[in-house]
C-alpha cells in the first residue's frame, strides 16, 4: 500500500503540470479587437462542423468579419509573433496563397501577442500581402479550437471547416489548399 502511495504522490505533480500546460499560455491585454461566437456548430447539412463566426481588427487599420468569407474558400493560419515555427513557416504559406492565384483567401490570425511584435512579424516574414487580423483576447482561437500555433482552419465555400495544428510546409498547404478549391468547383 504505501508503494501505491508513493506513486500516487509523484504522480499528482506531474498531472498537475500537464494540466496546466495543456491549458496553454495567452497574453492578454485586455482589450477586445476580436470577438467570436462560442464554438463550432454543426454544419447545416450535418456533413461536418460550421466555421464560428467573428469580427476582427485587421493589422494596419479595418476590420473583418467572417461574414465576407461566404461563398469563398477560406484558410485562416493561427500564428503568434514569438513562435519561431510560425515564423519559418511563414514563406510556405505566401508559396501556397501565391500558387491558388486567388482561388482560396487566406488569412493570418495573429494572437499570444502585443500588436507592435504582430507587425514586425508580418514586416520581417515579408507576410504583409495576406490579411492578417489581431486576436489578442483569444476569442478566435478558442471558438477554432485552436490551442497551439501554427495551425490552420481550412473553410470551405459553403461554411464547413476543419482544423489542422502544427506545420504542414508548402507542399501540404498547397495540396491542401488545392482540394478545397476542387471541393468547391
Amino acid at each position: 500500500m504505501s508503494v501505491i502511495s508513493r506513486t500516487a504522490r509523484a504522480l499528482v505533480p506531474a498531472v498537475a503540470i500537464l494540466a496546466v500546460g495543456a491549458c496553454g499560455a495567452s497574453t492578454d491585454t485586455g482589450s477586445a479587437n476580436a470577438s467570436a461566437e462560442a464554438g463550432p456548430a454543426a454544419a447545416a447539412d450535418g456533413g461536418g462542423q460550421a466555421a464560428p463566426s467573428f469580427t476582427a481588427t485587421k493589422l494596419g487599420g479595418g476590420e473583418l468579419s467572417s461574414a465576407s468569407f461566404a461563398g469563398t474558400d477560406t484558410v485562416l493560419w493561427f500564428w503568434a509573433p514569438w513562435c519561431t515555427t510560425c515564423r519559418a513557416e511563414a514563406d510556405d504559406v505566401v508559396a501556397a496563397a501565391a500558387a491558388l492565384d486567388g482561388s482560396v483567401q487566406v488569412v493570418g490570425v495573429a494572437g499570444r501577442g502585443e500588436v507592435a511584435a504582430m507587425d514586425e512579424f508580418v514586416a520581417e516574414t515579408a507576410t504583409g500581402g495576406l490579411t492578417h487580423v489581431v486576436d489578442d483576447d483569444g476569442s478566435i482561437w478558442s471558438s477554432f479550437g485552436v490551442a497551439s500555433q501554427p495551425s490552420f482552419a481550412f473553410i470551405s465555400d459553403t461554411g464547413e471547416v476543419e482544423v489542422v495544428s502544427g506545420a504542414l510546409g508548402e507542399a501540404k498547404l498547397t495540396e491542401r489548399m488545392q482540394a478545397l478549391a476542387a471541393a468547391s468547383s
